[in-house]
């Protein structure tokens, strides 16, 4: 009765498995962050490998499965069968060499089918045309360099849309400020670890516009499930608007000065950048172009002036386990910096 139920469950956790990839791949690439919906070569490969290792350990499932419940009816006992214990036969040389043998195969097919796929994607010739972008991990943000920009960001990355015709992909180097991190898009790459002195790298050519979630995949403290991934990828001329406006310094509206006074007067500029302005701060997000965000705190919330406002009051509400300080402003400073920080777009 155990060895039967085994086999039920392991019958329907296959069925869910089956039921879970093809809704993924009726929805389409963008509508969920999963493996079988690339929307790059690399994680097109990764998908392709998992297919591979799945028709194996399904086949193995359906061979051995089979044959447990051949034996379990074939050989179920009978109201008249005999009770005693029958024959024992010790020692089988042809069962012992298939069953050493057949597993040690399987095993050297992954495990070079797996190492082919590996250096298929780390070894891929990178072109010109690609786009470099230094990724930081820190706890618990992103923080994203694009040295042939001369661009800083955080959270939201912006790469520009790939295709067969005219090939653009994104080359990224992958550090880490403090602890262990992991890069993952689903949709676009596998997980690649930052290591703190040891720079690792990744790339993607995604091949449809659109948003694309990810998240930190190496536990890196209290907030880690809250280290959220967000890849905009952007159509050539989307793209290029975006860098333009990047490139520009902080708008400074002489209507928020009140603002930029206690921004630049409070401990803020201690931690972040604005272009522009007095503030240079490198532990903390560049906040140059912090308007322009969809989101705040790594894309746990709508970057909004409520919001906005909320998360300088008290980060912890917000996201137990910041390590952004609240300010202990009044009420009327707290206005002023959301003001300013609006405009900063």
């Amino acid at each position: 009765m155990l060895r039967l139920w085994k086999l039920r469950k392991g019958v329907v956790a296959a069925l869910l498995l089956l039921f879970g990839t093809a809704l993924a791949l009726a929805e389409g690439p963008q509508a969920t962050p999963s493996i079988y919906a690339p929307a790059s070569t690399p994680a097109a490969q990764i998908q392709s490998l998992s297919y591979f290792v799945l028709e194996i350990t399904g086949a193995i499932f359906l061979v051995v499965g089979g044959l447990m419940a051949f034996v379990c009816f074939r050989y179920r006992a009978g109201k008249n069968d005999d009770k005693s214990e029958p024959a024992q036969i010790y020692g089988s040389t042809q069962v012992e060499l298939a069953w050493t043998v057949i597993p040690v195969l399987i095993v050297v097919v992954l495990f070079l089918t797996t190492a082919r796929m590996i250096f298929a994607i780390q070894d891929a010739p990178k072109p010109k045309e690609a786009v470099d972008v230094t990724v930081v991990g820190h706890q618990f943000w992103w923080e994203y360099r694009y040295p042939q920009l001369g661009i800083v960001t955080a959270n939201e990355l912006h790469i520009p849309l790939s295709s067969k015709t005219d090939p653009k992909p994104t080359y990224f180097k992958l550090l880490s400020a403090d602890v262990d991190h992991s890069y993952w898009v689903p949709q676009l790459s596998g997980k690649t670890d930052l290591i703190p002195n040891h720079p690792n790298e990744l790339w993607m050519d995604p091949l449809y516009p659109g948003l694309y979630k990810g998240q930190c995949a190496q536990f890196c403290g209290a907030e880690h499930a809250l280290m959220l991934l967000r890849v905009y990828v952007d159509t050539p001329e989307q793209f290029q608007a975006w860098v333009a406006n990047q490139q520009k310094p902080g708008v400074q509206d002489p209507t928020v000065a009140a603002g930029r006074q206690v921004f630049e007067t409070q401990a803020c500029m201690n931690c972040h950048a604005v272009a522009g302005t007095a503030a240079t701060g490198r532990y903390g997000p560049d906040l140059t172009h912090l308007a322009s965000r969809d989101t705040l705190a790594s894309g746990v919330i709508e970057n909004n002036p409520k919001n906005l406002r909320q998360w300088i009051k008290d980060p912890d509400s917000i996201k137990p386990g910041a390590l952004m300080p609240a300010m202990k402003l009044s009420d009327e400073q707290l206005d002023q910096l959301t003001a300013y920080l609006a405009t900063l777009k």
